[in-house]
């Protein structure tokens, strides 16, 4: 009986260890009681290990270079949590918090003393990315007595942020993490429970329990939130604050400290009882995002096209780069071209890889303004009437000469006795918009198929939405317009839809169709399924891609991507659209919003929503699963490391990079990618 009991036990230990081979590989082995792993100075990898309890000294941060632990930093007592900020390298390490440069030098950045009391094991430890604010969690004693959770300021000032007599539920605070910029994340290793903490005021909120003894949290890229259980042997992932947590990976052995691997493919768990560092990946278990490469490129799509008027320098010899901010076409059957820069003026050729001339349909220049310096103004959208082929009209929304810090929306027609050029003397201005500062325009201009104009426009500028524009109803900024360009109400040059969210509301403006957002740069509708798609740029360390609905509230400035954003930021609530999709700052910075793929040219592309990042210049591939409501695919296209401006769409449902050049070969278009040579 008992050698059965053995083989049964050894047969279960070899299907645990089977399941969580499947999810998790160890990329160094022979570590001493690793605690923590984390990503910096350079991007690498460092582990702090050799730390015992009942013992000083002997303790060290490695650093892991093709798959084997170097030495680099030692002296150290009971390393626990690191943080990286600019060229340092923070350390929990008992009762000090230690520094280390590039170069592997340690020194005590905050002494024994300097805590306002002493501390008793110093464990958990996140930092502030943008400022270098660190935060320090002490674990007390056994008794669940001594818990704490300090700040420290860059110059090495230590307060209290939580402690015992704000949150008595409190026991032993192992983990910390950034949720957003404002928030901290709290996992409590006694009680399994995640909190938030808002920095401004010390307040807290409880947001999941059951996950286990806390050893260590970490974010992948995209808002999903990993837990290591160090009892439970396991890593768990929440797909979004507030979701049941997900076991991604068993059988570990003791788990402790967790980080994002530098390719954002992995999380890295530092396993005490294994002495190895172990990839695990950062998905989602049965609900996995496909990230393989689109095997596609971009390529110039008019390689012999010259521009009419433009040359790519002044008169007096100075750059001059085209900057094509919009390329679209007049639905009319033409099938041509049309593509207008930020300067002012609107070019029309023909849908022909060999076109090698184009016309200019609009020249706006006379009281368009753009200035480098601001370079968020200027000629902003374009988009032909539904029935042009029978009016003629063309909407566009550009930033006027004739007032400051002022845009407007503005309709022109087109030359009777010439299909190529719009008559400039035809302008009727239909809405002006005033900002108080230069940035956040928005400015696509986009007609659904209800026949309504639908107009992003940004909070109004400047940083953290200063007036709240984007909550307030009784603004433009921040929101989404649609109004019926076909009719006139009293007093307008336009007619309010009798179905937009806020008609006949005190206070309120009628034009809007959705609000609380931030700054959405490219928004367009699905010329297949309708659906409104907005990609809204954010502020401090998050991007998104947002499907608008009716009357939507998406968040902005109480959320950024899946994150409270500032004093006044809350987690997810019913009066909140939360976003698709999001990206961090460490993917890119500024996102550009696409088209949903619906061309002929590229069957692999069909039903993907192509869109980019300006900063990194990277573009990918997604689809969103209605049925399932997640994201199902974001699959990287190989990009020319050149800053996009746009996207665009020509008549037949072909997708079109817009980027700035010298040489006017800035529009490219997607092609199957060049075999390897």
């Amino acid at each position: 009986m008992k050698q059965l009991l053995f083989y049964a036990a050894a047969l279960l230990t070899i299907s645990s260890a089977a399941a969580a081979e499947k999810s998790s590989h160890a990329l160094v082995e022979g570590l001493k009681n690793p605690a923590s792993a984390t990503v910096g100075l350079g991007g690498k990898v460092y582990v702090a290990v050799g730390g015992a309890a009942d013992k000083d000294a002997g303790a060290s941060v490695v650093l892991i270079e093709n798959g084997k632990a170097v030495p680099f930093a030692s002296g150290l007592d009971d390393p626990k949590g690191m943080a990286a900020y600019q060229q340092w390298l923070f350390v929990a390490d008992r009762k000090r918090v230690r520094r280390i440069d590039k170069t592997g030098l340690v020194d005590v950045f905050v002494a024994t003393n300097a805590f306002p009391t002493e501390p008793h094991s110093l464990t958990g430890m996140t930092a502030d990315p943008e400022s270098g604010m660190l935060y320090v969690s002490d674990c007390g004693y056994a008794n669940g007595k001594g818990a704490a959770i300090y700040r420290v300021t860059p110059l090495g000032l230590v307060s209290v942020l939580l402690d015992a007599t704000r949150l008595p539920a409190m026991q032993k605070p192992t983990a910390l993490l950034l949720d957003g910029a404002s928030h901290l994340l709290v996992g409590d290793a006694s009680s399994g429970t995640l909190y938030r903490i808002k920095l401004a005021d010390g307040s807290t909120e409880k947001l999941a329990d059951g996950l286990g003894t806390v050893a260590g949290l970490a974010w992948d890229h995209h808002g999903r939130l990993f837990v290591s259980d160090g009892e439970g042997r396991r890593l768990l992932v929440l797909p979004r604050l507030g979701d049941k947590p997900v076991v991604t990976a068993k059988g570990l052995r003791a788990p402790a400290g967790v980080c994002l691997d530098p390719t954002g493919k992995h999380i890295l768990v530092a396993e005490r009882e294994a002495g190895s560092l172990t990839a695990v990946a950062a998905g989602v278990p049965g609900a996995e995002v496909d990230d393989a490469p689109m095997p596609l490129e971009t390529a110039v799509a008019f390689p012999d096209l010259q521009w009419a008027g433009w040359k790519g320098e002044t008169d007096d010899g100075k750059p001059n780069p085209l900057r094509p901010i919009v390329l679209t076409h007049a639905g009319d059957g033409s099938n041509r071209v049309f593509v207008a820069d930020e300067h002012g003026f609107i070019h029309v050729f023909a849908n022909d890889p060999k076109t090698t001339k184009s016309k200019i349909f609009l020249d706006l220049r006379d009281r368009v303004v753009y200035d480098d310096k601001t370079n968020e103004e200027g000629f902003l959208g374009m988009a032909f009437h539904p029935k042009y082929k029978e009016n003629g009209e063309i909407y566009v929304f550009y930033t006027t000469r004739k007032a400051k810090l002022t845009n407007v929306l503005s309709r022109f027609k087109v030359r009777k006795d010439d299909p190529d050029q719009a008559d400039p003397d035809s302008e009727e201005e239909l809405l002006r918009i005033t900002r108080p500062y230069w940035n956040h325009d928005g400015g696509s201009v986009c007609f659904g198929s209800d026949g309504m104009l639908y107009l992003p426009l940004g909070d109004g500028g400047a940083g953290n939405d200063p007036f709240d524009n984007g909550q307030h109803l009784n603004t433009l900024l921040g929101k989404i317009v649609r109004i019926d360009v076909d009719h006139k109400d009293e007093g307008k040059k336009y007619a309010i839809p009798k179905d937009n969210p806020f008609v006949d509301r005190r206070g309120e403006r009628p034009e809007i169709w959705a609000y609380g957002l931030r700054n959405v740069w490219r928004m367009s509708f699905d010329r297949k399924t309708g659906q409104l798609w907005a990609g809204d740029v954010g502020q401090n360390l998050f991007e998104e891609i947002d499907l608008i609905h009716r009357g939507g509230n998406y968040g902005w400035n109480r959320r950024e991507g899946l994150h409270p954003f500032g004093a006044r930021g809350t987690g997810p609530r019913e009066d909140f659209i939360e976003p698709i999709w999001e990206y961090d700052h460490e993917v890119g910075k500024c996102i550009i919003g696409g088209h949903v793929y619906r061309g002929a040219r590229l069957t692999e592309l069909q039903g993907y929503y192509v869109y980019g990042d300006y900063v990194t210049a990277r573009i990918w591939a997604l689809r969103y699963d209605e049925a399932k409501g997640r994201v199902v695919t974001n699959r990287p296209i190989k990009d020319r490391g050149k800053a996009m401006f746009s996207f665009g769409e020509d008549e037949k449902g072909e997708v079109y990079l817009l980027s700035g050049s010298l040489d006017g070969k800035g529009i490219y278009g997607f092609v199957k990618q060049a075999p390897a040579p």
